[in-house]
């Protein structure tokens, strides 16, 4: 269940696997490297891509963290011993399970979103994605509208 101070991280899951390890085994991992520095989510909401066919560019699920800690890549997946970022340093989130939102969030326009930080409540009543954050200019926010680039 989500309150509408909790503190939510959306993460963008372009690949099926790291869904199917947030749902099944509960946990999901953020490189250290990429991860919003002194932000420490209650929920991580999940942003999916075009790998997802008829759930692409929307947010789906959440699901609340009970505990992160700092491991190297190595350790979430020990049979890629010679992975390019096998020493590579993550935090592992362990995960509730998975909760489906009463409908989905998203996207309707094209845009980068690797992290979005924002809260309960915005997740509650986000109609797209754009409703989740405060300021656009935020620096807790990595997301781009495609026409900025132009």
């Amino acid at each position: 269940m989500l309150h509408a101070e909790d503190r939510v991280l959306v993460c963008l899951i372009n690949n099926p696997r790291d869904l199917e390890i947030a749902r099944w085994d509960h946990w999901y991992r953020i490189p250290v490297v990429h991860a919003p520095q002194e932000y420490t989510p209650d929920v991580l909401a999940f942003y999916l891509t075009a790998a997802f066919g008829d759930e692409k560019w929307a947010i789906h699920e959440y699901a609340r963290t009970r505990g992160h800690e700092l491991v190297q890549r190595i350790d979430l997946f020990p049979d890629e011993p010679n992975h390019p970022r096998a020493r590579a340093l993550y935090y592992k989130y362990q995960l509730e399970p998975l909760q489906r939102l009463p409908r989905p969030i998203p996207s309707l326009r094209w845009r980068r979103i690797t992290f979005i930080q924002t809260t309960g409540d915005r997740l509650m009543h986000a109609l797209e994605i754009g409703d989740l954050i405060e300021r656009p200019s935020s620096r807790f926010v990595t997301l781009m509208d495609a026409d900025a680039n132009e």
